[in-house]
């Protein structure tokens, strides 16, 4: 559909929604009448010329052949699609035998609905378009809108028609009807103050994805292809997916049948996708409603090409239940197994943060792909991503495993980088991924990033947010660098470019750093005062004690009421299990059990600093051992922490000493690639005893970590770049992660020098004079 006729028809469905529902709905409302009723004419013009041929079928089962259940294979063949209608009416006839009585026109209506196929009566109940009649019935509106979406001047059927003057009027195609359904939500929308939740993807954007899934394979496609989208909205990409390889004219021609499958949450848009596929004449059994995320609707197929556009920056919080058990994924399609840095198999964590959930939605396409022994060629994928998906999530977290997952197998062909404002309801910058579990020789351990974000024509005038497009010429561009499949690097600003790299330049290791704890300790009344108090409750337990004294040890119980008012006042909002602890009396006694222990640790030991805390634990003890006094390590390290303070200048803190010999020796140093004199690298320093080693106390503040490229050695680099700094930190392999991250800002960055100064000057200067110029033009004094 080209762009003036997309805004003629745009502008005359809205002139129905302004003319005929005006103070029936409000205007935000309108999507409620307009949406299903473009479906609605879309299917009824099609099945108008073959009503006759439905009728006469219906007439034979029911009089001829006596049947009391309609064979529905006769009445599609009847009505030329996979729907039909068997009831008297069309919704021109309806309007043509209208009367003044809206109770009649309502009843022709509603009869005229049920008159429909089960398929088509799904979409009716997903609009819920019955309450919508009566209601327009209701206010006498129903025939006035009637007669405007009946009207020769408007074509809502994928043919070309005329209009009653002879002009042409185009047809309305899917990607057509996708338009208008973005155009309408947007206007919706905006009376309402909304923001559009779909972001409709452009025609172009979809011709560029088949050319780059479809053209390298021309010549190995299966006889019977299947394409899926796990997001497929109104179902542009399969039905241009579809046309694309079937089109007689074209360079891809499809020898056997095309099976597209797609699932969609939205009603609305459902409906119209299924609507479509009713049109084409593919199995609308195959289009099915829900959240793709929650329910793993085709757990048993597998797909030769999946095209998507999923959301993004959109929570799956809701669908989390179904995805995670606590920590535990319970869906297999987003657990997946990697190695950790000791080359140990695990199964990780393959989800996203619940705030976007676009890249479950391309786990799912993975999930669906098909082996080459199944098919002769694997799956290809294109998935269109904002930004986020390419460097969001820490090393080890969901996003950078589903990364690291996707590149390590060597799934990931090339990413392309989109212009801005290309999308109709957003300016966002956007890329598409294109995988695939077959690659070529001269592919394989390799991804091409290509930069097309500057190729791009102006449009005329905007749709939405969209106000640019990619031309054939530009869309032949970006195909040509995907299949020369090497770097590209053009002079102008507007060139497009391209770079090659390894699989194993996107990825890094997270290496952890840590320095020695170095303490000191005093025992004196202020730092142990709050030992009387847990940590998680000491403000509300040091109000109870400062008021009620040691009241709160022999009858806390009579103080809750008190307490909790407290709390409330002070907008301490505590959870049920806290509230419970806070008025356990086992708790108080617990908390006064530790400062007891610690006051008579403080007689014992005195209040004297020390400055080794290795001798000053070995005397607490000491003490506790001749007290028989009994306490947990929880308990000994919160009077740790209340009595000691890190300070360079004192000694290292001694975590354990260990024997480390011969084959145990050799183990670790294969373990740790390194030799016996740069075991302290590792933190396993040697005491001067043979074969004993230290292992000191990490001082989790000073903790640090270094990102290291997967292609470099992490021990050469800390070497490098740590131990001339920071010459006691050690490297702790055990908390080291891999992480993967695309940045197309750092592969394609350019960047520009700055103009002279003397440049700047005269610029100043010249508009300076310029200014001048303009007052006394002003003043008339020229």
């Amino acid at each position: 559909m080209n762009q003036i006729a997309h805004n003629r028809l745009i502008s005359f469905i809205w002139s129905i929604a302004d003319d005929c529902l005006r103070d029936v709905y409000v205007r935000g409302k309108y999507r409620d009448v307009i949406l299903p009723m473009v479906v609605l004419r879309r299917l009824d013009a099609l099945l108008e010329p073959t009503k006759d041929k439905v009728l006469e079928e219906l007439a034979f089962q029911k009089e001829v052949a006596g049947f009391t259940e309609w064979d529905e294979s006769s009445l599609r063949k009847a009505s030329g699609y996979v729907f039909y209608n068997i009831s008297n009416w069309t919704l021109q006839r309806i309007c043509d035998t209208a009367t003044n009585s809206q109770q009649i026109l309502q009843t022709n209506f509603e009869e005229y609905l049920n008159g429909f196929s089960p398929n088509v009566k799904e979409i009716i109940d997903k609009f819920k378009l019955r309450s919508q009649i009566r209601h327009m019935a209701s206010k006498d509106v129903l025939l006035d809108v009637l007669e405007k979406f009946t009207s020769p001047y408007i074509n809502l059927t994928p043919f070309e028609k005329e209009d009653p003057e002879g002009r042409r009027l185009a047809p309305l195609t899917n990607l057509g009807m996708g338009y208008v359904f973005e155009e309408l939500i947007r206007k919706f929308n905006e009376e309402n103050n909304e923001e559009a939740g779909e972001h409709f993807t452009p025609r172009e954007v979809i011709q560029l994805m088949t050319h780059i899934i479809f053209e390298p394979i021309k010549d190995n496609l299966p006889p019977v292809m299947t394409i899926y989208d796990p997001a497929c909205g109104s179902g542009g990409m399969l039905t241009e997916s579809q046309n694309f390889i079937k089109d007689e004219e074209g360079i891809i021609r499809a020898t056997g049948d095309v099976y597209l499958y797609g699932k969609e949450i939205n009603d609305e848009t459902y409906a119209i996708c299924k609507s479509d596929m009713m049109i084409k004449g593919n199995n609308p059994e195959n289009i099915r409603v829900g959240s793709t995320l929650s329910t793993n609707e085709f757990s048993s197929e597998r797909f030769d090409f999946m095209l998507s556009n999923p959301p993004y920056g959109k929570s799956w919080s809701t669908e989390l239940k179904y995805i995670k058990d606590g920590k535990d994924i319970i869906d297999p399609r987003f657990k997946v197994v990697l190695k950790d840095y000791w080359g140990n198999e695990e199964e990780v964590d393959a989800t996203p943060r619940t705030s976007d959930g676009q890249l479950l939605f391309l786990m799912e396409m993975v999930d669906k792909m098909k082996t080459i022994e199944q098919n002769g060629m694997g799956s290809r994928i294109a998935s269109v991503h904002n930004g986020s998906s390419l460097f969001t999530g820490d090393a080890g977290g969901g996003e950078s495993n589903i990364r690291r997952y996707i590149i390590e197998n060597d799934m990931l062909d090339c990413i392309i980088q989109l212009p801005n404002n290309l999308f109709y309801n957003t300016g966002i910058t956007t890329y598409i991924w294109i995988l695939t579990n077959n690659k070529v020789e001269r592919r394989k351990g390799k991804v091409l990033l290509i930069d097309a974000s500057q190729r791009y024509s102006k449009l005329r005038k905007n749709l939405g947010a969209k106000n640019c497009e990619l031309r054939p010429e530009h869309i032949d561009e970006i195909r040509d660098a995907y299949m020369q499949f090497s770097d590209i690097d053009r002079a102008r600003e507007d060139g497009l470019t391209a770079r090659l790299f390894n699989n194993s330049d996107f990825g890094y290791y997270k290496v952890s750093i840590d320095r020695p704890s170095r303490l000191k300790a005093q025992f004196n009344a202020d730092r142990i005062a709050d030992l009387r108090f847990d940590k998680s409750l000491k403000e509300p337990m040091q109000w109870a004690y400062e008021a009620y004294g040691e009241k709160v040890y022999s009858d806390i119980k009579s103080i809750s009421k008190e307490l909790q008012h407290w709390c409330e006042k002070n907008d301490i909002n505590l959870n049920t299990k806290k509230r419970k602890e806070l008025v356990s009396s086992k708790l108080w006694e617990k908390q006064k059990e530790i400062y007891d222990c610690a006051v008579l640790l403080m007689k014992k030991i005195g209040t004297d600093e020390h400055d080794d805390f290795n001798k000053f634990s070995e005397k607490v003890e000491e003490i506790l051992k001749e007290e028989k006094i009994k306490l947990t390590s929880s308990d000994k390290n919160q009077i740790y922490a209340a009595i000691s303070w890190y300070d360079e200048t004192a000694a290292k803190v001694i975590k354990r000493k260990q024997k480390i010999s011969g084959e145990k020796l050799d183990q670790l140093l294969s373990h740790l690639d390194c030799t016996a004199n740069e075991l302290p690298d590792f933190g396993y320093y040697p005491t001067g005893k043979a074969n004993e080693y230290v292992v000191y106390e990490s001082q989790s503040d000073l903790r640090d970590s270094e990102v290291v490229p997967l292609n470099e050695d992490i021990h050469e680099y800390y070497l490098r770049e740590v131990k001339p700094h920071v010459s006691e930190a050690w490297i702790d392999l055990d908390k080291t992660k891999i992480g993967y991250e695309i940045s197309f800002n750092k592969y394609f960055y350019k960047h520009k020098p700055l103009r002279s100064i003397d440049e700047v000057t005269n610029e100043i200067l010249e508009l300076e004079k310029q200014n001048d110029g303009l007052i006394l033009e002003i003043l008339n004094l020229n």
